[in-house]
């Protein structure tokens, strides 16, 4: 019968007067010992609980409960060591106990595998029936558990009591007299971790049977408190088998290190941490997974990632060969062992470095390589400038291709951070330093310049035809190496450089990407930097509105002249431009002296009415005519020749640079077979040499354009040399282009690059002084290790200054009185001077 709901039942005692008072204890007890002997041997279908409850309630009435509860106890002792200790006995034979000593030198896995799956079920069957035995009894002595030891005498119960005799007088016993040295809990140890080692090797095991026995150590303790730390599967089982996994996966460690490559290393890992995590929830207990995960984590991981990295088909392999997957795991099992990934973290860096100085490398050498010899196996002087000219394109060509590279290996290392990495901000940082560190080598000064150029060759050809997005992928990866930059100040001063180039000959294909890349700039270092780029731009505009005015102007003049020369001007600011390194060196001649162009009179009278017109806008200002970077378009008349058609004459218009149209002029005033030479053409122009070379070049050497004759014809240019009009000269079309040889973007020569250097350095040194005294200015009194750091840290953004220039200039602000030294300081530091 069951309690009414919400009601908890009682135990009641008999009523007094029961018959049988005058019974002695030891009567009693014989009822209830073989009550209990029944139970054991599964003979208790006859007996009636409710008479043995009476009788132990009139054993306690009696005051004889502490005697009923020894005597129950040592019944249990007793039947354990003569009953159940004896059938344990027999589950334990020599071979068993050779077997696990022996290991598995003399037996197959098989034999050990049934001979220990016998003893474990021989174990729990004898656990499984005592405990039923306990659950039994206690119903039994349910009056004795409630009144006497739970309540009165703070005893444990008896079922409690008896497990832990289970404990001391079946598990931590010798089976038998031969095997003293041997409990039962060490041959269930050593069986458990045989058996699961067997499952390690690919054998088929009886989990639910291990289990089992597990449970039986989890429902035992040390002591009885019943501290969850103090279960005999920690104190017993848990270490051996964590000690035991440790031993197995070092020696697989080694082993797989040794035989199999990283990948499958990595892989075979993963499979065992699989492994273990299923084998505490189906085999083993659930608490000991953080504890087995961390043993294969050192023994697989830690202590093998360094030479799992290094090995041949390591970090460096799988990078080398794009194994997405096999960097994933090696990353996952970094991942598990160190959250800062240092390994691997090092391991990427070195091979992003060495592969970046490969590519620096393979361009220094690309670059610096001798070209082939001239055409014809020509030699001197005529040699010696085809050779030259073949260099300057193969460093040109070999700049391009370096950035190239270099944005190749960014998208492949781009490809492995998100699919490997999943995208890990650490990693995306190591990427980052690695790349700065190649790319700002000091054994590879150029990246500044060739990443210029780059952007160069995009804004003339490499945009044409893209659609916008694809104009964006451009753009972004400019902006990409542009923050690997360290001396972004050199870059600056490249990129204007070529910008002007571009503006002033119209190579740009699109100004709106010109502007949209400035834009990018600006976001990524600041109006500082992009403030010249702009003011250039802005240059650009307000020549458009001057050479629209000056049109207005000469047409309010009423010149009647139908061949008046029309004239497109770009008046630029000199403090904004480079002009200095426009050309081959502006209006300088070989010795450094600057020159001016001697224009022909129709061109010099245009010339002056345009100065007129400015300096009524510009009062004050000054005009300086830069011949060397202008163009022009003229028409050519050549002599009447027989064609299909009929006897014609041959006209073209000609694009050619302000230089060439000024040397072509001069032929109008000469007679048919009059020529002139190199002296004598400089001599009526004032061009300088260099510059004079190379339009001659175009207008004589040039196979498509000789306007002029050569005499004598080679491809050098001499002061002896002869120039006559070329009457018999044939155009493919009726507008033709004469090219000004070398005149593009090209790479600088050791000269031009020294030079570079030597202003950029200039340049930077007002920039230290200027944050030298900003710093003062604001703080007064310093010591010059906080004002180097301090100005070392201003500066970072621009470029990376030296520590001995940042000395220098403090030096040089010292003797021009704007710091003084603080006398006896110490460490030595300075004042700021109002």
């Amino acid at each position: 019968m069951y309690p009414k709901p919400g009601r908890q039942g009682k135990i009641r005692p008999p009523r007094r007067g029961l018959n049988g008072g005058d019974e002695s204890f030891e009567s009693t007890w014989g009822t209830i010992s073989s009550a209990i002997r029944q139970i054991h041997t599964k003979n208790a279908s006859d007996l009636s609980y409710e008479a043995l409850y009476r009788h132990t309630y009139r054993v306690i009435l009696k005051k004889k409960g502490e005697q009923l509860y020894q005597s129950v106890l040592q019944f249990e002792k007793d039947w354990l060591c003569n009953e159940v200790k004896t059938k344990a006995a027999q589950l334990v034979s020599s071979s068993l106990v050779a077997d696990l000593q022996a290991g598995s030198a003399n037996t197959t896995a098989n034999e050990r595998r049934v001979g220990g799956e016998k003893f474990l079920k021989g174990i729990r069957e004898e656990w499984q029936d005592y405990q039923l035995c306990m659950s039994m009894l206690t119903d039994v002595l349910m009056y004795m558990k409630e009144r006497v030891y739970c309540a009165d005498h703070r005893q444990p119960s008896i079922y409690t009591t008896s497990l832990m005799l289970f404990r001391d007088n079946i598990l931590r016993s010798p089976p038998n007299p031969n095997h003293s040295d041997l409990t039962v809990q060490d041959l269930l140890n050593r069986i458990i971790l045989d058996q699961i080692q067997m499952e390690r090797n690919g054998d088929v095991i009886d989990k639910h049977l291990i289990k089992s026995c597990v449970y039986m150590l989890e429902s035992l303790y040390e002591t009885m408190k019943e501290d969850l730390n103090q279960r005999l599967y920690v104190t017993a089982f848990e270490q051996h088998f964590l000690d035991a996994s440790r031993d197995f996966y070092r020696t697989e460690g080694d082993t797989l290190l040794r035989e199999s490559d990283a990948g499958a290393y990595c892989r075979h890992t993963s499979r065992r941490l699989r492994e273990e995590v299923d084998r505490c929830r189906s085999t083993l207990s659930e608490t000991t997974k953080s504890k087995i995960e961390r043993v294969v984590e050192e023994e697989l991981i830690e202590n093998k990632i360094h030479d799992l990295i290094e090995s041949e088909s390591g970090v460096k392999f799988m990078v080398d060969n794009e194994r997405i997957e096999e960097l994933g795991l090696i990353y996952d099992l970094n991942a598990r062992v160190d959250p800062k990934k240092a390994e691997l973290v090092r391991a990427i860096q070195n091979r992003v470095v060495e592969m970046g100085n490969e590519i620096n490398q393979a361009t220094t050498s690309a670059a610096s390589a001798p070209p082939q010899p001239a055409e014809n196996g020509e030699d001197g002087e005529k040699g010696k400038k085809a050779v030259a000219d073949k260099a300057v394109n193969q460093q040109t060509v070999a700049a391009i291709k370096w950035v190239e590279a270099v944005l190749a290996l960014k998208d492949k290392f781009d490809l492995i951070w998100k699919r490997a990495f999943d995208s890990d901000q650490a990693m995306q940082t190591a990427l980052t330093r690695s790349f700065t560190e190649f790319i700002n080598s000091s054994a590879f000064p150029r990246s500044s310049e060739y990443i210029s150029l780059f952007i160069d060759e995009n804004m003339k050809k490499g945009i044409k035809g893209k659609t916008e997005s694809e104009v964006d992928v451009v753009l972004e990866k400019a902006i990409t190496l542009l923050r690997y930059i360290a001396d972004k100040d050199l870059f600056e001063r490249y990129y204007k450089k070529h910008l002007c180039k571009r503006l002033l000959m119209a190579k740009s294909l699109s100004n709106d990407v010109e502007q949209q890349m400035i834009s990018r700039m600006k976001i990524e270092l600041g109006n500082n930097f992009t403030s010249k780029l702009e003011a250039m731009f802005k240059d650009m505009t307000i020549s458009e509105e001057l050479t629209s005015g000056f049109k207005v102007y000469v047409a309010n003049l009423g010149d009647p002249d139908p061949r008046r020369i029309e004239l497109t001007v770009n008046v630029l600011t000199s403090m904004t431009w480079p002009l200095e390194s426009m050309g081959s060196g502006s209006n300088e001649d070989l010795d450094g002296k600057r020159t001016k162009c001697i224009f022909p009179p129709a061109i010099d009278r245009i010339k002056k009415s345009f100065e007129l017109f400015y300096g009524e806008k510009h009062s004050g200002r000054q005009l300086s005519w830069l011949a060397n970077m202008g163009s022009a378009d003229i028409r050519a008349t050549f002599p009447k020749v027989p064609t299909k058609e009929g006897v014609k004459e041959r006209k073209h218009e000609l694009n050619v640079s302000t230089y060439a149209m000024v040397i072509l002029l001069l032929f109008n005033d000469l007679a048919e077979d009059e020529g002139l030479t190199f002296e004598e053409i400089q001599a009526k122009t004032n061009i300088p040499s260099h510059d004079l070379i190379r339009n001659l070049q175009s207008l004589a050497v040039a196979p498509k354009t000789r306007i002029l004759i050569k005499t004598p014809m080679s491809k050098d240019v001499k002061p002896s040399d002869q120039f006559l009009f070329n009457p018999g000269f044939v155009g493919k079309f009726h507008k033709l282009k004469v090219g000004v040889v070398t005149a593009g973007n090209k790479v600088e020569g050791d000269k031009e690059r020294k030079e570079t250097e030597k202003k950029n350095n200039d340049s930077r040194g007002f920039c230290i002084e200027a944050a030298i005294v900003r710093i003062m200015k604001q703080r007064k009194e310093l010591t010059h290790q906080n004002l180097v750091a301090e100005t070392l840290s201003i500066l970072a953004n621009q470029f990376k200054p030296d520590v001995n220039m940042i000395k220098k200039r403090i030096e040089s602000l010292i003797e021009r009185e704007y710091l003084e030294r603080i006398e006896d300081a110490s460490p030595p530091a300075y004042r700021y001077l109002a």
